[in-house]
């Protein structure tokens, strides 16, 4: 098991644990404190509360259980306030087992499936996956983001333009029409007729396959000496290969799209230091996409919230994102939203989940 897979089910583990030890009136307060802190990002105290509860309940009476929440971690009081707000492990134990999930509404649906679907003209991958974190972001108030294996590429072909001293310009053309080139050192002592060659025999066995089925299929024909090619030729293509496919999160792209939403509703210098925070994690783009990267490797929304993890532990924000599959059923990427803790995870959750699975049926 994963180390994050480990404080995943540790956290889980201690929320449905926190669940238990609350009675249904400890439950009913600290779910009103919640919900007030998602719906107005205010603390709230005991006067209000007892006012607003169901039940009948003295503003002493609602002291005590606030006192007892805290005292479970599950609130806190801000600064000198007489009003509580929910911890980072609270928020936690409201979403896993009190939040009420809805559906989005038909407006929304239908706001999506146009924006994304369109015109129904092919698209290229990229502008395709702007598009829907863009979207995200306009409809959930939060930065739209989106990690996409550049190897799900479906390739046209690879050509090989020497460039002297020693190196070359790898050109990689995808099925969708876009074109992106890498520099690639070739070999001393290399004929220049061995450019052509290698681009001949990549281009003659990767037709329609992604980055790495190509690159799996032509490494193995190399070992096992089935490829009529000689030894500086067969080095061009596998470096060739290698270095378009590159190492970790190299061979990931990714889209960060409406980051003016998220000062939209800044009251207060906190509030602009949070920013600032987040801001300074989207820019982080090694530790945003190795997160992201834990997402890609799940099934269905996940939720990632402030100290849980270290990337948010200083802004204290929210990350609400989902896998989503090519037409093949796949995994080829994850998108989502980021924001301050303080969403309306009600709404965005069946927001992210029903856009990646739009996707699903888009992404070739």
């Amino acid at each position: 098991m994963r180390h994050t897979d480990v404080n995943e089910a540790r956290v889980a583990a201690e929320a449905s644990v926190g669940l238990r030890q609350l009675n249904e009136r400890s439950r009913e307060i600290f779910k009103r404190i919640v919900e007030a802190y998602l719906a107005t990002g205010e603390p709230v105290g005991s006067r209000n509360l007892s006012r607003a509860l169901p039940m009948t309940l003295s503003p002493a009476s609602v002291r005590n259980v606030m006192s007892d929440l805290e005292s479970l971690g599950l609130i806190y009081a801000p600064h000198t306030s007489a009003g509580r707000l929910p911890t980072h492990t609270g928020l936690r134990l409201f979403i896993d087992g009190l939040l009420e999930i809805g559906d989005i509404s038909n407006e929304e649906r239908s706001q999506i499936e146009s924006r994304i679907v369109g015109s129904g003209r092919r698209r290229a991958l990229e502008d395709l996956l702007g598009e829907a974190g863009e979207l995200l972001s306009g409809l959930s108030g939060c930065a739209g983001v989106v990690l996409v294996e550049k190897q799900s590429k479906r390739l046209k072909q690879i050509e090989f333009v020497n460039l002297g001293q020693g190196r070359a310009l790898a050109v990689l053309v995808a099925e969708d029409g876009d074109v992106e080139n890498r520099i690639v050192a070739l070999p001393e002592n290399l004929p220049l007729s061995s450019l052509h060659e290698a681009s001949n025999y990549i281009n003659a066995r990767i037709s329609g396959l992604t980055l790495a089925e190509a690159r799996i299929r032509i490494e193995r024909e190399i070992e096992a000496k089935r490829a009529q090619l000689d030894e500086l030729t067969a080095r061009v293509v596998t470096e060739g290969l290698a270095t378009w496919s590159g190492n970790g999160d190299d061979h990931k792209s990714l889209i960060v799209c409406g980051r003016a939403h998220l000062l939209e509703d800044v009251k207060a210098m906190e509030d602009l230091e949070r920013v600032r925070l987040l801001f300074e994690d989207l820019d982080a783009k090694t530790d945003l996409m190795q997160l992201l990267g834990v997402a890609e490797r799940g099934e269905g929304v996940r939720i990632f919230i402030g100290a849980e993890n270290k990337l948010f532990s200083l802004s204290g924000s929210a990350l609400i994102v989902s896998p989503f599959e090519d037409t093949e059923q796949k995994i080829v990427g994850v998108l989502g939203v980021i924001g301050p803790t303080r969403l309306n995870y009600a709404r965005i959750i069946p927001m992210v989940d029903y856009t990646a699975r739009l996707l699903g049926r888009l992404v070739p």
